[in-house]
């Protein structure tokens, strides 16, 4: 049953050197002060999986503390490259990087057949593209009834999901609202499960059309951490900073800028930082 408790300490219980850690979460509710917490603590050789590696996983990677990603897009969203992942990769800095691309359906896929407890995940994909001919984990298998040729991707089980959500009950239920994205195959399929929500309530309301609960028992650890996605923005609290995702250009396309910034805002960062973040970001939009 998940345990309620701060986020450094759900962190330092649940996130160790050399595991494969998720952060998902699709524009909507990605875990930033989670994230930022993994640097604080200074976590490393981590192997990276996230359907699209924006900002959170450009910081990750600017710091040093990934070995690795598993992805399916990688970019500023709406804005251009990520300069730190490209660094990583072209040049090796702050160290090298393995990577291992994917389509988003691929990793969608994989993560189900992770949460099914299957080794790998098929689908109708990758036809006529060059994806398979640069990534070896992309094969294919001949369905035994029809004869049909598919697409097969291992499955994704990491070591621990991390994702944000709007609230938790005191028992630890998780609700969900808004774009889901693969938050819950992510943390069913994972061992260990850290879920960051901008309330703790007594009762959970009922959920709406489009929402997901994710149950105590599927939950590892929460974490009470108002603002936890900001700049990303969390449905019904507060919007997406796009000042934020215009200017991470400039910060990351130098490594003492980008130090700099990590310095200031995620090193020396206070929890209570994120919720008033978020505030003035509600504020002006």
């Amino acid at each position: 049953m998940a345990r309620i408790m701060s986020l450094a300490e759900a962190v330092a219980e649940n996130v160790r050197d050399g595991d494969t850690v998720a952060m998902e979460g699709f524009t909507h509710l990605i875990p930033y002060a989670a994230g930022h917490e993994v640097i604080r603590q200074g976590r490393k050789d981590l192997f990276l999986v996230r359907m699209t590696p924006d900002i959170l996983y450009d910081q990750l990677i600017g710091v040093g503390a990934a070995r690795g990603m598993k992805f399916s897009w990688g970019g500023n969203p709406g804005v251009g490259s990520l300069h730190r992942f490209r660094d990583a990769v072209e040049n090796q800095w702050p160290r090298p990087l393995e990577i291992e691309e994917h389509s988003h359906a691929a990793m969608a896929n994989a993560y189900e057949a992770g949460a099914a407890n299957l080794p790998f995940a098929m689908l109708r994909g990758y036809i006529g593209a060059d994806l398979p001919k640069v990534n070896p984990n992309i094969k294919s298998v001949t369905c035994p009834f029809t004869g049909e040729v598919l697409a097969a991707v291992p499955a994704i089980r990491p070591d621990v999901t991390i994702i944000h959500a709007q609230r938790a009950d005191r028992k630890g239920n998780v609700l969900i609202e808004g774009i889901v994205g693969v938050q819950k195959e992510a943390v069913l399929a994972a061992r260990r499960s850290i879920v960051t929500v901008e309330e703790i309530v007594d009762e959970l309301s009922p959920p709406s059309p489009n929402s997901v609960v994710l149950p105590s028992w599927a939950v590892t650890a929460v974490a009470h951490v108002p603002g936890g996605a900001f700049p990303s923005y969390a449905h019904g609290y507060y919007p997406r900073s796009n000042a934020f995702y215009i200017r991470w250009d400039e910060i990351a396309r130098d490594r003492e800028t980008f130090t700099a910034w990590i310095k200031e805002n995620v090193l020396d960062a206070r929890p209570e930082d994120y919720a008033r973040h978020a505030e003035t970001s509600a504020k002006v939009a």
